[in-house]
């Protein structure tokens, strides 16, 4: 990434439109706005004590990502995320994760490796003692460095947004028997990244995302998305 690039990406990140539309996409994601409630930007503008213009822009910002629908002379409504969207985003993340663990093994530094290991082992720590908070977390970062390991910055953005749009539905299965399970598969990911094993580290991450749907399926844990 360039000067250029990296300048854009932090002022984005950082700009009074981008912390609302982060914000409000943060809120929509947890469940604080529920399925066809209205937003208004009055009162959002309020509790984030900014005007109604980089809300009216944040908004228009989340229908494009079809979190929202603005409906003319009406309001804005949230769509949020469907459990056939859930079923989507994991079908594209098992070929992008594949994808992003093929180029890692190219890419990924020696210190992204030593982290990696140690998520792996505080991962293992938690999971034995029933530490679910902890291990959301550690499981967060580990697909963080992941993502930055590729070197593309394109597929590193895509991964990040899905992985935020299906945070709640992540955090109860993390919370079952998958999360020790999928702390082993990060191992094996991590292992053949390790070794310059693109073939094998491609096939483990896309096994991995098929994998976490499956538990999802298998245990009843989209029911959250009717929350």
């Amino acid at each position: 990434m360039d000067n250029r690039d990296l300048k854009q990406e932090v002022t984005d990140k950082y700009s009074l439109r981008g912390r609302v539309f982060n914000r409000i996409r943060e809120d929509i994601l947890n469940g604080k706005y529920k399925d066809h409630e209205e937003l208004k930007e009055v009162a959002i503008g309020q509790e984030l004590g900014v005007s109604r213009t980089p809300v009216r822009e944040a908004f228009r910002q989340l229908e494009l990502e079809g979190l929202i629908q603005i409906i003319p002379n009406r309001g804005a409504y949230v769509t949020g995320i469907k459990i056939k969207d859930i079923k989507d985003i994991y079908m594209i993340r098992s070929k992008l994760e594949g994808l992003c663990a093929r180029w890692a093994c190219e890419h990924i530094t020696k210190e992204q490796l030593e982290e990696m290991e140690e998520i792996i082992y505080l991962a293992e720590f938690h999971a034995a003692r029933g530490h679910m908070d902890q291990m959301a977390e550690l499981d967060n970062r580990f697909h963080t460095i992941l993502y930055e390991s590729c070197n593309s910055k394109m597929l590193e953005h895509l991964l990040k947004d899905y992985h935020q749009y299906v945070w709640r539905v992540r955090q109860k299965t993390l919370s079952s028997n998958r999360g020790a399970v999928s702390n082993v598969e990060h191992k094996y990911i991590m292992e053949a990244i390790k070794e310059n094993n693109p073939d094998k580290a491609e096939e483990l991450a896309n096994q991995h995302m098929l994998n976490a749907y499956e538990n999802m399926i298998e245990n009843g844990l989209l029911d959250v998305i009717n929350e």
